[in-house]
């Protein structure tokens, strides 16, 4: 099965249960005509099914178990498009202030001091959960990176630095642990503020007569005394106090819930991927030209200059063909390099192929633009073929109006004539690709239609 017939049947996976004719290109005077789509219930049948992050033919006779495991990963893809929304520190820590502010002490308490430490204790309490129920809602709403699509994990991890992700969760964690520890503390205190003594409010010497002096005391003590209220000064000092205390600590320590936004709104922001829509993903080198077609093929709109990695994360794309819905990813460009030499722009290329069921068009660069020599380009393609030969595959030679006769040379590559295959993909590129220009129009129609 040649790799543009198994990408036309790619595209008519039977989410209806439809199936249909199986018919190669043809081509006539240099292009390649599109072959009629013939849909029947009652004609072969060839269906995929996603094993191993690619698309597989489907045996009709053996239990669909793969199929069914494959499902029940699916349910986990989406989880950034769940994550809570995350509010400012400054303006948790301001709205908290202004409702604890408006707490006022419970009805029936005659006694002022009593009445000052009951309010003042409210307010405190008051204050510390306003503070605290956010940061738990975030500990417990931002998903465990364990429990994460394979795709998803290596997104937080390229994407934010490996730990940083449950760094920030555990910072916010022991906030809400700091702010509950301390505002139940000065609550507590704040409850406990002593009552009035006779000493205290009444400077005059005591009564000669007992049974006045006991009679000025039971007074003095249930908060009718007269003179200024010390029991009161006491607990509105000790609210103040509790107040200023838990402000200086979220003030200090709010940063936590700011990086917290910021992963977010990171996060928020990846591509939303679709398990179950046909995706075509483009590879290659960088600067080769895989963000041009993207913006051909779909709707996707990549950023496109002339200089190395200007794709800076995964960008996708949709296209709407017969009635059916495919997604386009473009990726960062990969080098010719080892693994562990390869940075997280690369590193999220090998993450889609690795974890995503995509085809691969893969695009090619003879020209001698894009930075990368035709020899190094060679060599990347074979090593990413071989280690994703699961995958359904399409080779494309970008910018074939600028391909000269002679195949273009780097100075420090190896002419190497002895090797056959390498001297004619610098020429032609892989057997089989399809020639592409922006420039000439040149292809365009050929791949639109994948």
């Amino acid at each position: 099965m040649s790799g543009t017939s198994s990408l036309i049947q790619l595209w008519q996976i039977p989410s209806t249960k439809l199936s249909f004719a199986r018919s190669k290109f043809s081509k006539v005077a240099g292009r390649y005509m599109v072959p009629a789509l013939c849909f029947s219930r009652d004609m072969q049948t060839v269906t995929y099914e996603i094993v191993n992050g690619s698309y597989v033919p489907n045996d009709q006779n053996k239990p669909n178990k793969v199929k069914d495991k494959a499902l029940g990963t699916q349910e986990t893809v989406g989880a950034f498009q769940k994550l809570p929304v995350v509010m400012p520190s400054v303006d948790i820590l301001y709205s908290s202030l202004r409702k604890a502010r408006k707490v006022s002490a419970t009805k029936g308490i005659p006694n002022a001091a009593k009445r000052e430490r009951n309010k003042g204790a409210k307010q405190l309490d008051t204050l510390m959960k306003e503070l605290a129920v956010p940061l738990r809602m975030y500990k417990e709403n931002f998903p465990n990176r364990k429990q994460l699509h394979p795709y998803e994990r290596s997104l937080v991890e390229l994407t934010l630095g490996d730990g940083n992700y449950e760094k920030v969760l555990g910072h916010v964690d022991a906030l809400r642990k700091k702010v509950t520890g301390v505002g139940k503390e000065h609550a507590a205190l704040c409850a406990k503020s002593p009552l009035l003594t006779a000493e205290s409010v009444d400077p005059r010497p005591p009564c000669q007569n007992p049974a006045v002096e006991a009679h000025l005391a039971r007074y003095v003590v249930n908060g009718f005394a007269p003179g200024p209220s010390t029991s009161k000064r006491e607990a509105e000092e000790r609210l103040s106090e509790g107040m200023a205390k838990l402000e200086e600590i979220f003030i200090q320590e709010g940063k936590a819930v700011d990086n917290l936004l910021n992963i977010a709104k990171t996060l928020r922001a990846m591509p939303v991927v679709d398990l179950e829509t046909p995706t075509l993903c483009l590879v290659g080198a960088p600067n080769v030209g895989k963000s041009t077609l993207v913006r051909i093929l779909s709707t996707g709109k990549p950023e496109i200059c002339n200089y190395p990695f200007t794709t800076r994360g995964i960008l996708m794309g949709h296209i709407a063909f017969n009635y059916q819905n495919f997604q386009v990813t473009d990726t960062p460009g990969l080098l010719r390099r080892h693994d562990d030499d390869r940075n997280n722009l690369e590193k999220l290329t090998l993450a889609v192929l690795s974890h995503l069921p995509t085809a691969v068009l893969y695009v090619h660069d003879l020209s001698g633009e894009c930075g990368t020599s035709p020899s190094d380009q060679f060599v990347i393609y074979k090593e990413i073929k071989e280690r994703f030969s699961n995958h359904l595959w399409l080779d494309a030679v970008s910018k074939c109006d600028l391909l000269q006769e002679s195949p273009v040379l780097y100075v420090t590559e190896d002419s190497d004539a002895d090797h056959l295959e390498l001297a004619r993909y610098r020429k032609m590129g892989p057997d089989g690709a399809i020639h592409v220009s922006v420039n000439s129009e040149t292809g365009l129609n050929e791949v639109s239609i994948l």
